[in-house]
């Protein structure tokens, strides 16, 4: 791994960029497959860093998938076979231009808090600063074996602040997130495996066709039952509460209980079919 994919990222600001979005998608690829719509940061000679723009184009690319009924989950990667996402692009800074984020966070997504549909982060390398904290906020992960993941902000006087801290800690509990965000310190594919960071770990170059087989895996089943499945969890979340947490639940079930794909789903598990989903 280089010196670049240990680098931590630059602090980021919040603003609006809208003349931003049609520059940075030169290095966003989006591609639409079946039901899944897979997004690559195509940047692999800088480590599939982010720069201002690409957060802003990511932001559009993320608000585009959850309006869109016809997609029902997503796969982010980075291009080449080195890097994620190393985080922000140190060039950039180092030229006096701190880098500017949406609300929606680093990526676009960090922030992303209310989503309702899958976001798998197929890891094809270094994960590293905001770029590990990007795969955190995805709700699935593939790594592949020679992928490695840190926060190394501390070390250059920074912190993790585009949701590292919090969501190792919500992981990992305390003091194993602690460790890893005081020391600044790698993580190798399989320590993050055993630490329930990844879902599994392939070959590398494996990583992709993995996230693929997954993606088709939850793309069989009820979209509106997962939405509600991300709904009650981000309730959860906000509140901390398993008793608010289950009364939201029951108002998410109702509406399930009515619906075309309930009735689908039923029909099709007595005449032993597959359900042919409407998303209604």
């Amino acid at each position: 791994m280089t010196d670049a994919a240990m680098q931590p990222d630059a602090p980021i600001q919040t603003g609006n960029a809208p003349d931003l979005v049609v520059k940075g998608m030169a290095d966003i690829r989006v591609e639409r497959r079946g039901r899944c719509l897979e997004v690559t940061i195509d940047r692999p000679d800088a480590m599939n860093s982010l720069r201002t723009e690409h957060h802003h184009a990511l932001d559009a690319v993320w608000s585009g998938f959850e309006a869109d009924d016809d997609l029902w989950v997503a796969i982010l990667t980075g291009a080449g076979t080195r890097a994620f996402c190393v985080g922000s692009d140190l060039k950039a800074a180092a030229s006096g231009i701190l880098p500017s984020a949406p609300a929606s966070g680093f990526a676009g997504f960090t922030n992303r808090f209310a989503r309702t549909k899958p976001v798998i982060a197929a890891v094809n390398g270094a994960a590293m600063g905001g770029g590990f904290e990007t795969m955190l906020a995805c709700d699935l992960a593939i790594a592949q074996d020679s992928a490695v993941f840190g926060l190394p902000e501390v070390k250059v006087g920074l912190f993790a602040a585009a949701g590292g801290v919090e969501r190792l800690v919500q992981h990992l509990g305390r003091k194993r997130a602690l460790e890893i965000v005081l020391t600044g310190r790698t993580i190798t594919a399989d320590e993050a495996l055993a630490l329930g960071l990844v879902n599994r770990v392939v070959a590398d170059g494996e990583t992709l066709g993995a996230a693929r087989e997954l993606a088709d895996t939850l793309a069989a089943n009820s979209p509106k039952s997962i939405a509600a499945s991300k709904a009650a969890l981000n309730e959860y979340d906000r509140t901390g509460s398993l008793e608010e947490s289950m009364a939201n639940s029951l108002e998410l079930l109702q509406p399930l209980m009515g619906s075309a794909d309930f009735r689908e789903g039923v029909d099709a598990f007595v005449a032993r079919r597959p359900p042919q989903w409407r998303n209604a």
